[in-house]
């Protein structure tokens, strides 16, 4: 199969890309660029900084039977296939595929849901309404709607198509999206099959993607032993679960993490109790009983176990009393320090992307 890669870059990056693609013996078109963009991330899902901005450059123009396009920040493309995988890329701005005067004989569009609300204004809409809103949109054939832990909606144009998230033991985000369009557009676009097993197989890329952080290849996607997330009754009604977290903050850099980890759970629909953010610091006589009313409360426990400060100990010892779930971060312990938590049960996680991850899946499936 040949495959050619159309992209911007300056001549740093273009050396690095002509490397790769005599490696895989593919095909590389490069427009020219002052800079190549960069992206810097503190962690998997952090907002990145974006380094080395260049002003918008001319579009790129593409022809060929199979296309993937996808939305980027130094120009954009213009394309004409036969069977195109348009993924906008854009949480803001997600542009509306025949904008810029793209053509497709067949058409899919994969996006989050996020990006399907700002592409069509439809914020309090359902799942099922906004996939429909996209594809009239984009004069779509298939539109496949991510859902984070609901996984993903499969549109054909006729039957909607329910995809799960799969679980995976760690998750390397950064480049996540990319993998599952790229998997969905080989089995759709150029294998042939249809969108419901284009997904599916794209999922369990994905999911290799996210446990191993290299490139799936088939070998390694079929030996992958993965089961679905399976969401409750109850979340799926709307109830949003609620987190307790567990952690020190008492210095600068024990508030930044609390602060990242009550942000991306919270950016994930999920409730938190914070005792530095809901009780604040005092004497023992007046936040303890008020933290441990809202660990009472509480369904799932995320803590940060390193420093192995005493009171977090604690917590995670009465929620482990109350036979509540647990999921610890820690990335600088000893196996022998966490012991006792590791043999009750608790979910140890040595990345806090994937111990995000591993709480999120832990609550939607209570």
């Amino acid at each position: 199969m040949e495959v050619t890669l159309h992209c911007y870059a300056d001549a740093r990056i273009q050396e690095a890309l002509a490397a790769r693609s005599a490696l895989e013996r593919t095909q590389l078109v490069v427009t020219a660029v002052p800079s190549t963009m960069r992206f810097v991330y503190v962690h998997g899902l952090d907002r990145p900084g974006i380094e080395q901005a260049i002003p918008t450059q001319p579009p790129l123009h593409v022809r060929a039977p199979n296309i993937l396009r996808y939305g980027m920040m130094e120009g954009d493309a213009v394309v004409e296939g036969s069977n195109v995988v348009y993924d906008p890329q854009s949480a803001t701005a997600p542009a509306i595929f025949q904008a810029n005067g793209s053509v497709a004989g067949r058409l899919a569009v994969v996006l989050n849901e996020s990006e399907g609300r700002s592409m069509t204004g439809l914020n309090g809409a359902a799942a099922d309404e906004l996939v429909e809103a996209v594809r009239r949109a984009n004069c779509a054939d298939v539109v496949v709607l991510k859902r984070g832990p609901l996984g993903c909606l499969v549109f054909d144009g006729t039957v909607s198509s329910h995809v799960p998230a799969l679980y995976t033991q760690t998750v390397w985000k950064i480049g996540s999206g990319d993998v599952f369009s790229a998997h969905f557009a080989l089995n759709w676009a150029v294998h042939g099959l249809g969108a419901l097993e284009s997904a599916q197989a794209a999922s369990r890329a994905t999911a290799t993607y996210c446990q191993t952080g290299g490139v799936p290849d088939e070998a390694a996607v079929q030996a992958l032993d993965v089961v679905p997330v399976v969401p409750s009754a109850r979340y799926l009604a709307g109830r949003s679960p609620k987190i307790y977290l567990a952690a020190p903050f008492f210095t600068l850099a024990q508030l930044w993490i609390v602060e990242q980890a009550r942000s991306q759970l919270r950016h994930f629909g999920l409730e938190v109790f914070s005792p530095y953010h809901d009780v604040g610091v005092g004497p023992a006589d007046r936040v303890v009983q008020a933290d441990l009313a809202g660990l009472r409360e509480a369904d799932l426990v995320f803590a940060i176990g390193d420093g192995l400060d005493a009171g977090t100990l604690v917590e995670i010892g009465y929620a482990l009393a109350r036979g509540m779930p647990v999921v610890i971060y820690c990335e600088n312990e000893s196996q022998e320090d966490l012991k006792m938590v590791a043999g009750s049960g608790c979910i140890i996680c040595a990345d806090f992307v994937s111990a995000i991850y591993r709480t999120l899946w832990a609550a939607v499936s209570l």
